[in-house]
Order: C-alpha cells, then structure tokens, then sequence
C-alpha cells in the first residue's frame, strides 16, 4: 500500500531531517470539551506537527465527533485518531493509526477491532497508517484495556525483535507506549536506540514524556517522533509548552 497524503506529508519531513511532535487530544481528561478544542488549536498553532485525537476509554460519539470537528476547522495541520477501540472513529479526521497491538494476548486487539472498524473507515474516507503498536511496562490504561503482555523495560532486544516483526509484517509505522502518565517515565532511551536500530520505519514514542531532557534524550536514541498529552492538559501556557518541545526535540535530530 502506498502512502497516503498523511503518511506522505511525515515522511516528507523525516526525510528533510525533522523531528515530529504529535500532540493528542483525550476530550475526557479535559475540564470541559472546550478546554480540548482550545488546546488543540493551540498546539496546532505553535509548532506541533499533528493533532491525534482519541483515548483508552469513553470518548467517542457525539464527544468525539464535537471535539474533532470543532479542532480540525480551526487548524492546518493533519489530525489523526489515535483509537482505543472500535467506537474511537470520527468521520472528521484526516487519518488514523490502524494499529495492531503485537504484544496483546487477546486476540481481539490482533485482528478482529481492526476488522470491526475497517468497514468503517472506508466508508468516511480516512486514511489508514497501518501501524504496529507495542506497550511498554508500565503500560497504563492502554496496557490493562489491550489485555498486553507488557514488553520489559530492561529488555531493549525484545522490543526491538518485537518491532521488526511488525515492520516485516508490513505495517508502515513503529509506536511503542509507555502508556499515558507512565509512572515509571517514558520508553527508555536504550530500548528506543535498540528499536531503532533494528528497523527502518518511521518510529513514534509516547507515554510519560513529560520533561524536555526526556524528549531530548528519546529523540536523540532515534525515535522519529514523540507524542505527548498530559503534558499540555487544562494549562494556560500550552502555547510555550508546545514551543519548548518543537524546538528541544528539533535540536535533538541535528545532534544525534
């Protein structure tokens, strides 16, 4: 499959030596779905490289749809759905990431959502980053949702086999999670640096990235991509934050 004009407008900007900063946007954990909308835009406005939306539990439907919508009219960066199962699909995004979770011991998560949704998918139109998605101790809600046998922090060639397995499987797009607000901080650097060196997908990291030195360093290991939310949530300043981590994590590509 080739890419399409999401996945095109990424890589185009791997390939010009940047680093992409994903913000995403869980309307629940919000104050109010204004508060969402209004952060959403925000970031968009201040040097993030796309809006994901989506979360583990309960928002979809008319939220979904609301949050979305009133987002994607204000921007002009790509929005992307970052789903938590079947329901987490709106119409109004640009693309989704079409994940499989390779390290879920349910086979739901491995083939029968994804076959769920597709139909769907298809009929609003969106594009699918086919994606090969793996959790990471210590994995959070998504972990406990996606029922993941969670990948060991301390055993980078694991994960690494992990993610070569899904590249080869054909899936366009390497993510590996901490889950959100990870107690035990972000991906580590080694396991990231391992990943990396195993594949040659773009490859995105998320969870618990909460400082710049840890964006800094993930970057720096080689990970394409961070995406970051809790980070930037019901705070007045997300313009500056957002700005402190376009630019620490595009230092960080020139320095590796």
């Amino acid at each position: 499959m080739n890419p399409g004009k999401v996945e095109q407008y990424l890589l185009d900007k791997i390939d010009k030596g940047k680093a992409i900063l994903s913000i995403v946007i869980d309307p629940v954990d919000y104050v109010s779905p204004e508060v969402a909308i209004k952060t959403g835009v925000a970031a968009a406005e201040s040097g993030a490289d796309m809006i994901a939306i989506g979360g583990s539990t309960s928002v979809q439907g008319e939220l979904l749809d609301m949050v979305a919508k009133q987002i994607k009219q204000d921007i002009s960066v790509p929005m992307i759905l970052f789903p938590g199962n079947v329901g987490t699909i709106t119409r109004y995004a640009d693309a989704i990431y079409f994940l499989t979770l390779l390290n879920s011991r349910n086979p739901y998560w491995l083939g029968q959502a994804q076959m769920l949704g597709a139909p769907l998918i298809r009929s609003f139109g969106i594009e699918s980053i086919p994606t090969a998605y793996i959790v990471v101790e210590p994995g959070g809600t998504v972990g406990w949702v996606g029922d993941a046998k969670l990948m060991p922090r301390n055993k980078p060639k694991l994960a690494a086999a992990l993610a070569l397995t899904g590249e080869l499987a054909g899936n366009h797009l390497i993510f590996t999670d901490a889950g959100s607000a990870s107690e035990l901080g972000p991906v580590p650097p080694e396991m990231v640096r391992a990943v990396r060196k195993a594949t040659k997908s773009p490859y995105m990291v998320a969870g618990g990235i909460r400082t710049l030195n840890e964006a800094r360093d993930i970057i720096k290991a080689g990970a394409d991509m961070i995406q970051i939310g809790t980070v930037v949530e019901n705070i007045d300043d997300v313009k500056q934050k957002v700005e402190s981590f376009s630019k620490t994590i595009n230092d960080a590509v020139g320095s590796r």
